[in-house]
Parts: C-alpha cells; sequence; structure tokens
C-alpha cells in the first residue's frame, strides 16, 4: 500500500476508535448520531494540507458512503449573505426515512478544575486557547440555528427540503487528558471512554526519565500509538521539548515505557 494511503488508513482506524465525547442527548440536549463502527479499507484520496477538522470531515464522508442505509444530500454548504459567509452546514444526510443535518466534531481536551464549576468547563484546549464549553456555546448558538436562517432556507428549497423536516444531530469525538497526579479521575457527564491518556508539566517529566519518547504530527494526534516510528532518547526529546515550552506550545507525545507499555500524553507549558 502506497505510504499516504497507509497513513490515511492509520487515521481513519484512530477515527473509528476515537468514542464521541458523551452518549445519547446527555449533554447540552445535543444529540449524538448513532452509526456503528465498522474498520474497511478506506480508498479515498484526502489534501495533506487540509487543517485537522476539515481532514476528518473527509473521514466521517468516507465513513458515511460506506452505509447502505444512509445517503449523504450535500456536504460543506456555505451559506451566504450577498458577500457575507454566515457559516457552514457540515452536511445533510438521509438516514433511512430521517433528514439530519450533522455537524461533525473532533477535539482535544485537558481536564483543569481550576477552570469554571462544573465538568464540562474543566475541560480544555491543550494550549488554553479554547474550551468544551465554548465549543457547545458555538455549536447551540451559531452553528445549528444557521439552518433555521432565512438565507439558509433559501437554499434548502433548491433542493427540495424544508428545515421544519430535518433533524438536527452532532457527531462529536474526542480524545480527553488528565492530569498525571489523577489518573483515576472519574467523569459523571462525559464519556469515561473517552480519557486515552494524561497531561505532565515539566517537572513530572522526570518521572520518565527512562523512557522513549515521540512527538507525532498534527494530523497523528488521531493515531492510536505503536511501535514502529523513530523513538527519541529522553534527552533528544527534553531537548525539543524546550522549543515547545518556548512557544508556549503543547505537545502531544507518544512515551514507551521500559516494559514495552505505550501512552499517550501531553506535556503542558503551563
Amino acid at each position: 500500500m502506497h505510504q499516504q494511503n497507509k497513513n490515511i488508513q492509520k487515521h481513519f482506524d484512530g477515527f473509528l476508535q476515537t468514542n464521541c465525547l458523551w452518549k445519547h442527548d446527555a449533554v447540552y440536549k445535543l444529540q449524538q448520531f448513532d452509526i456503528e463502527t465498522k474498520s474497511t479499507k478506506i480508498n479515498i484520496e484526502i489534501n495533506k494540507k487540509l487543517r485537522l477538522g476539515k481532514y476528518v470531515e473527509r473521514l466521517v464522508s468516507f465513513q458515511l458512503e460506506q452505509e447502505k442505509k444512509i445517503s449523504i444530500l450535500c456536504e460543506n454548504i456555505q451559506i451566504q449573505k450577498e458577500k457575507l459567509t454566515l457559516g457552514e452546514l457540515d452536511c445533510i444526510i438521509k438516514k433511512e426515512e430521517k433528514t439530519i443535518h450533522l455537524e461533525v466534531i473532533y477535539k482535544f481536551y485537558l481536564y483543569d478544575n481550576s477552570v469554571g464549576n462544573s465538568e464540562i468547563d474543566h475541560f480544555i484546549g491543550p494550549n488554553r486557547k479554547d474550551s468544551l464549553i465554548e465549543k457547545l456555546v458555538k455549536l447551540k448558538e451559531k452553528q445549528l440555528p444557521l439552518l433555521y436562517s432565512k438565507e439558509c432556507k433559501a437554499f434548502l428549497k433548491t433542493i427540495n427540503l424544508n428545515s421544519k423536516n430535518i433533524e438536527q444531530q452532532v457527531y462529536f469525538k474526542g480524545q480527553l487528558f488528565v492530569p498525571f497526579a489523577d489518573k483515576n479521575l472519574q467523569l459523571s457527564s462525559l464519556n469515561q471512554d473517552c480519557i486515552v491518556g494524561f497531561y505532565i508539566n515539566q517537572k513530572e517529566l522526570l518521572e520518565f526519565k527512562n523512557c522513549k519518547f515521540f512527538i507525532p504530527n498534527k494530523k497523528d494526534w488521531i493515531v492510536i500509538p505503536h511501535k514502529n516510528v523513530n523513538w527519541l532518547t529522553f534527552e533528544k526529546f527534553h531537548y525539543q521539548a524546550q522549543d515547545y515550552i518556548y512557544r508556549k506550545s503543547a505537545p502531544l507525545c507518544w512515551i514507551k515505557k521500559q516494559n514495552g507499555t505505550l501512552v499517550k500524553i501531553f506535556l503542558v507549558w503551563w
């Protein structure tokens, strides 16, 4: 298999094995999209320059196309008012007899109980620039209501659809990371299975001085850690990590312990 195809396959498999952040409509009454996880050989080309969110949308598009009971009616629809773009609908699909407006989200969040007052408040982006609560509010107040805008209704009319007959769902997958000192954290509203690793600061990094390290590129953050990579010694990793710390950028890393166990972590600067 061509290397590019192998990479896309690893990304697709990693995507499929990532859990939805909550079940049913447990969070903000946002209904999670229900689709069976079936691993299959992926045979599409994806532009390597796409940012991660758009890249994941292509993986989802392929996944939907494999389902006999699902048909994609339209994708990536930009809704415009004159020359101003109001927003974009990820896709509208037909699943059996139901028409669904589906928003696709894939995120990485770290648990910091010093932020906010609830479990959902506590999950923030690796660089503290965004948060789960901000994304949920944006979905509820901006992205989903777009379907009912005058401009969107005009577009829907061109493909013989009416927003009144369209159900809205989200396909919100995520990887959650907990503090190294609290690895057994139990979640209540979010899906416990989304916890895939922990995060450490520079001081805690010393606990892993006998381990090997790997820093995947952003697209490979989705990938399930495996041993077939060029591992760095602690010293080399520590040296490279200083550049990330200086730039206030938190890299996702794989750690290979002495017993061969693979762990996924974030090294944070804060």
